[in-house]
């Protein structure tokens, strides 16, 4: 490897919008972010799919494939 061309990687912190800070090694430095693995809906399980209205139903009819009549 060549010696002095390779950037530094200083410690930092990645704080996200629920309180949860992870450390980690970066060239950026420390960042907050908005949603992390501890709190986004996917990997907490707590997901669901919000129908306003009807919405998602209206989408499923309309998009639904239609067996062709005999």
């Amino acid at each position: 490897m060549q010696i002095g061309i390779h950037p530094n990687y200083p410690v930092s912190n990645i704080t996200c919008g629920c309180g949860n800070v992870v450390a980690t090694r970066t060239t950026r430095g420390s960042f907050s972010v908005e949603v992390c693995s501890a709190c986004h809906p996917f990997y907490t399980g707590k997901q669901k799919v919000m129908d306003t209205a009807g919405r998602v139903d209206r989408f499923r009819k309309r998009y639904e494939k239609v067996a062709p009549k005999k």
